[in-house]
């Protein structure tokens, strides 16, 4: 295995979650806030490691492994802490339908793999955009603190229900997609 640039972005990343969690339990006013940018640093080399490696042309198999693997762990573990901070029924149950989606979509991807058809589940739009829904609502819910007057942490709040209704529409595409290729091997 070649370990690329667009590689160790992805393993930059898994290696900022333990950071990530020990900044946001720090006993300080600002470790939230620092929490937040771990998280929007991690965000951004999603988005970019995968730019590099098709610009680079350094798309790999370990990569495109690796990848989804350290998104969903980040965003797991975001969303535990949160959930964790602010326990409650609002925070727990869009928590609840994006965690059970990533692991019913991931154990989906491997099954068909298996069948030799993981192109019937490749990611897609809807994928993409609850991704990135996922993505600002954590970082503006880590963020916590109000700025310019506008309440950041409920903004955030009401994006994680969005992206929970993206991530219930998604996981219905992966499984209509998917639904005759279980039916014949089921």
């Amino acid at each position: 295995m070649k370990l690329t640039l667009p590689t160790l972005l992805t393993l930059f990343r898994i290696l900022l979650i333990p950071v990530f969690v020990v900044v946001f339990y720090w006993k300080a006013e600002w470790a939230h806030l620092a929490a937040a940018v771990i998280y929007a640093v991690a965000s951004i080399t999603d988005w970019f490691d995968g730019w590099l490696a098709r610009i680079l042309k350094q798309e790999s198999a370990f990569g495109a492994f690796l990848d989804p693997v350290a998104d969903k762990l980040m965003v797991a573990v975001a969303i535990v802490v949160l959930v964790e901070a602010h326990p409650s029924l609002l925070m727990t149950l869009p928590a609840l339908i994006i965690i059970s989606r990533e692991i019913t979509v991931s154990a989906l991807r491997e099954w068909m793999a298996e069948l030799g058809n993981r192109a019937a589940v490749k990611v897609s739009f809807v994928g993409k955009a609850k991704t990135t829904a996922q993505m600002f609502s954590l970082f503006l819910m880590l963020w916590e603190q109000p700025l310019w007057g506008l309440p950041v942490f409920e903004i955030g709040l009401l994006l994680f229900y969005v992206s929970a209704l993206l991530t219930l529409y998604s996981m219905f595409i992966y499984l209509r997609a998917a639904w005759p290729v279980m039916m014949e091997n089921g």
